[in-house]
């Protein structure tokens, strides 16, 4: 590829004009300068790198400058941070020459940002271990986080010119924890485009038949909300305020979600588009205005009781303030209306940033996220989690929707959806929840597992007999109570490890025996155990008895105990291998056996046609699922290190064991229809059959064996035609958990 080098300096300097340009309305006296000191550190240390795509290098922290003050709302410091974010890791500029020209806020911005460099002991994971080192700055400066969002979004926008493992290792990483992330710090608009990007990235056909039908339905849509809206424009005019409305499709991502979790096609989806009324109120008569327009729409069009949503009066934890109604429109057609105020929508849009913007005005907001961001220091001063517990436990606290409940003083408290009166106890105190016994909810008594609901006044009732015990973790749904319960069961099971000490100790005397490093390792082989707090903890509570330990001193074994190390293949050694046959690093499914063990994940049953991944396991070799498998992120998120590219060799004598959902009307003789297409017309092998009818409707599953993608969607249009038959679809058959 030749260079023109005029062009490019051309095109770097037009790009720094433009983030300047854009970050004028924030810069004040002495701001250019930085950033322009910043630039011109990047611009040396970047000089002779590229990007997989072939552009310069400064392309990029250039790009994640401009999103941070563009699409986030962020100022200098962050400007400079961003511009600076790759340089400590790949140049040989160190946090110690960034701290001589700029403040300390810059370095440890800079240094949240850095990858931890160096191996790391097996059994963790590199992402995992980057992910907490970086989540330790966001307790001190929340700007490393959204930096790092702005730094991932322009990395998912350019994710076509990376080999494809490293856009599934990407993707899965962005969908597991930066997506979550960023609707947690209510930047709603970049959680968007990741999800959408990641869909794009990992089950494209999905991607690209959604976004073809919403392109479709665009003309209709739009004569469809000018009608919807004219009345209600007639009525808001009235109240002499400044107001906007807007009108935008579902996200691609959300409709698919939606497609999958109801199992409806896209024409079904009915709230395909919401319509966003925006009001220019000043902040005293925000509530009264909105009210008043809910009121206009409601006037107009009957509304969904079910589907009102008050987060004006009770917030979200991640500060969205909005009004939600659905409303059913003159042709039958259910509409979602969102009505919220310019600062509303700025801060449900921009999320954290934008709520330094209005900070005096908003302590609602705040406080909620100020109690999430104590529940991540906390989350992080844990010293026995690994890392990989830590990113379970983080992502526990980024997913769940808030339900509000009250105290029996009436004070109103915030709960993860699902959470039950055992992890509202623990909300209250760690005491409180080691001896809750029950609870009143309502005034009605109620087990310590009572899933609670918004509205719900509950009081614990606790005895100072009670403790906590396994079951307990299958009650809460909350990181925080799983956590507490786990530290106190901790605490318990030493105390009983202490007493299996001593009866160890004394038991070994009697035989002449010392308890060393050497003799601690025989018993843990002998028994079985993986630790040694386990195997004092058993003979503690009498699981391992005396007895047991006078049969380990008479054992005598024939060969030497092997040690088991946990320790998956290396994944290079594999590549060469497979391009040592092929010249290319891509495992060939159907070929490849003799040079590889592999076989097919059942957490997602894939079969030819299916675009899929390889993925390095500890001690079942590799494992193929495909690319939209329910176990991806979490495998890809963590250990994005052990996947290896994977395709489809063209043979097609293979079968392949796949799912079938079945729904329709029941009738006489439609299950043997559908056996009749399945076993006669498309000799089609089934291991497995099961129907069953409610009042009418039938539902059936059906595990078959199919030659590809092909070959299953031939069978479905068959199925489809069949009378009776109103849906048919794939399903994941089991989903196992590994890795």
């Amino acid at each position: 590829m030749v260079i023109d080098e005029a062009v490019e300096k051309k095109e770097i300097i037009a790009r720094y004009r433009r983030l300047l340009r854009l970050a004028k309305p924030v810069l004040k006296e002495g701001d250019a300068k930085l950033i322009k000191r910043a630039f011109t550190i990047a611009m040396e240390a970047h000089k002779n790198m590229r990007r997989k795509s072939g552009e310069p290098y400064i392309f990029h922290p250039l790009s994640v400058a401009e999103i941070c003050i563009e699409e986030i709302g962020l100022g200098t410091t962050s400007i400079v941070a961003a511009l600076l974010h790759d340089v400590v890791e790949d140049t040989d500029i160190e946090l110690a020459d960034i701290e001589r020209i700029f403040d300390k806020k810059v370095v440890r911005i800079v240094d949240g940002l850095t990858k931890i460099r160096g191996v790391f002991e097996y059994g963790s994971s590199a992402q995992a271990e980057n992910f907490r080192k970086m989540l330790f700055t966001l307790s001190e400066d929340v700007r490393v986080i959204l930096i790092k969002l702005a730094d991932r979004l322009h990395n998912m926008r350019t994710l076509d010119s990376m080999p494809r493992n490293k856009q599934l290792r990407v993707s899965n990483e962005t969908i597991y924890l930066y997506a979550p992330l960023a609707h947690r710090l209510g930047l709603n608009a970049i959680k968007t485009e990741l999800e959408d990007l990641y869909l794009r990235f990992t089950d494209y056909n999905s991607y690209r038949n959604i976004a073809n039908k919403i392109d479709e339905t665009r003309t209709s849509r739009n004569r469809f909300i000018k009608h919807f809206v004219q009345p209600v424009k007639d009525e808001i005019d009235q109240l002499k305020i400044g107001y906007e409305i807007k009108s935008r499709p579902k996200s691609i991502y959300s409709i698919f979600m939606k497609m999958k979790k109801q199992n409806i096609p896209f024409e079904e989806v009915y709230d395909l588009f919401a319509v966003r009324i925006i009001l220019d109120a000043p902040l005293e008569h925000e509530k009264s205005f909105c009210w008043q327009v809910y009121s206009i729409v409601t006037d107009y069009y009957t509304p969904n009781p079910d589907r009102l949503r008050d987060w004006i009066s009770t917030p979200k934890g991640n500060g969205y303030e909005s009004l939600h109604t659905t409303v059913m429109a003159k042709n039958g057609q259910w509409v979602e209306v969102q009505i919220r105020t310019k600062r509303m929508d700025e801060i449900a849009e921009k999320g954290y940033a934008a709520h330094w913007k209005y900070k005096d005005n908003t302590s609602k907001y705040e406080s909620n996220l100020e109690k999430w961001l104590m529940r991540v220091r906390e989350t992080l001063e844990k010293q026995d989690m690994s890392a990989l517990e830590f990113v379970d436990d983080f992502r526990g606290n980024l997913f769940n929707e808030e339900v509000f409940v009250f105290t029996p003083k009436g004070e109103l408290k915030t709960i993860p959806n699902g959470a039950t009166a055992l992890d509202f106890a623990f909300e209250i105190h760690t005491d409180i929840g080691a001896k809750c016994i029950g609870a009143k909810v309502n005034q009605k008594l109620v087990p310590i597992n009572h899933v609670l609901k918004n509205g719900d006044q509950i009081e614990i009732l606790t005895s100072a007999k009670q403790k906590p015990n396994e079951d307990w973790l299958r009650f809460v749904s909350s990181p925080k109570a799983k956590s507490k319960i786990k530290d106190l069961l901790k605490e318990d099971r030493r105390k009983v490890a202490e007493e299996g000490k001593e009866i160890l100790i004394s038991k070994m005397r009697q035989f002449k025996i010392e308890v060393d490093g050497n003799v601690s390792e025989r018993l843990r082989d002998y028994f079985n155990v993986s630790s040694q707090l386990e195997l004092l903890f058993k003979i503690g509570k009498g699981i391992i008895t005396v007895n047991d330990l006078k049969r380990f001193v008479e054992y005598k074994p024939t060969t030497p105990v092997k040690k088991q190390t946990a320790e998956a293949p290396d994944v290079k050694d594999i590549e060469q291998k497979i391009k040592t046959k092929h010249e290319e690093d891509t495992l060939l499914i159907g070929e490849d056996m003799d040079v590889v063990d592999y076989k097919l994940a059942k957490c997602c049953s894939p079969i030819p046609g299916d675009d899929v991944f390889g993925f390095v396991t500890v001690s079942e070799g590799i494992k193929i699922h495909r690319t939209n498998c329910p176990n991806a992120p979490e495998l890809l998120a963590n250990h994005g290190n052990r996947v290896i590219k994977a395709k489809w060799t063209s043979q097609h004598e293979l079968s392949f064991l796949t799912g079938l959902r079945v729904i329709g009307t029941d009738r006489v003789g439609l299950i043997n229809d559908v056996s009749k297409v399945i076993s006669e017309e498309l000799k089609v092998n089934m291991s497995s059959l099961a129907f069953n009818t409610d009042h009418g409707i039938f539902n059936g599953e059906i595990m078959l064996y199919v030659n590809d993608t092909r070959h299953l969607e031939m069978l479905i249009s068959k199925l489809e035609k069949v009378e009776g038959v109103v849906q048919v679809s794939r399903f994941d058959k089991i989903t196992e958990k590994f890795a």
